[in-house]
């Protein structure tokens, strides 16, 4: 069983994406696969299908009860089950934004996502954690609850540069609070290998980092498709079973299974 979070500091370079196109590819494999939205715009839980407005609980309601040291509701109360029989989601709402506030006050407050997820770890195959933009609490919630941590970096100079920062966070975090933490690896998305500045951007990472970090083979296209299966309620891989970017997902999907055989 593997928990796996998906970050980086910056918006936009495809986490929530890459989260359902990951779990739809672990699935074509049988396995079991939760996911849980750890963003207050909860763009997981939209992709999913699902309202963020009208669910009876989210993971919100779960952290709340751990803060004040209540044993309800649990994790498994606001699970909810997706279109796919083999992924569950825990949801998020815009009522996530709070715990930030929350966290501050409790004690062991780095540790909470741990204990929640705890009680269905062995559920499941993979946990994956769909992270916000950011490297607050919940951020770091994420990282000391997880296995490892899976890069989407944007092919851009700008989104490479704010990557050392996000490193330095993963190293801190595994110093002091979790200290089986390690890097997946870096996931290249929005790729448009025509360009020159795509193949310099993925040259200067992989001769500044590839020597300590792993720098998956799968690189995520630019495309529409991405923007329109979100709408439909679907993974690319189920969109658009047959295009470029389902491809690279899939990929993606075998480079993590090996890494975890």
């Amino acid at each position: 069983m593997s928990v796996i979070c998906i970050a980086n500091q910056k918006g936009g370079v495809g986490k929530t994406t890459t989260t359902v196109a990951l779990a739809e590819g672990l699935s074509e494999h049988g396995k079991r696969v939760l996911l849980l939205d750890w963003d207050p715009q909860a763009s997981l839980t939209i992709s999913m299908g699902f309202n963020p407005d009208t669910l009876k609980g989210t993971g919100y309601d779960v952290l709340a009860g751990k803060i004040r040291n209540e044993t309800t509701p649990a994790i498994g109360d606001v699970i909810v089950r997706t279109k796919n029989p083999n992924i569950d989601l825990v949801p998020a709402s815009i009522e996530l934004s709070q715990a930030q506030l929350d966290l501050v006050e409790a004690s062991t407050r780095e540790l909470v996502l741990r204990a929640m997820i705890e009680p269905v770890r062995a559920s499941y195959d993979f946990i994956l954690v769909d992270c916000l933009p950011s490297l607050g609490l919940l951020t770091i919630n994420a990282l000391s609850a997880s296995d490892s941590v899976l890069v989407p970096l944007q092919a851009d100079f700008l989104a490479m540069k704010g990557l050392a920062l996000l490193l330095d966070t993963v190293i801190r975090v595994k110093d002091k609070i979790n200290p089986d933490l390690k890097i997946s690896g870096i996931l290249f998305t929005m790729t448009d290998p025509r360009t020159l500045h795509c193949k310099e951007v993925i040259d200067v990472t992989k001769r500044a980092f590839g020597d300590k970090i792993r720098v998956f083979e799968a690189r995520i296209p630019v495309t529409v498709r991405f923007k329109e299966a979100p709408a439909a309620g679907q993974s690319i891989l189920t969109y658009a079973s047959r295009s470029n970017g389902a491809g690279a997902y899939r990929l993606l999907t075998k480079e993590v299974m090996n890494e975890k055989s």
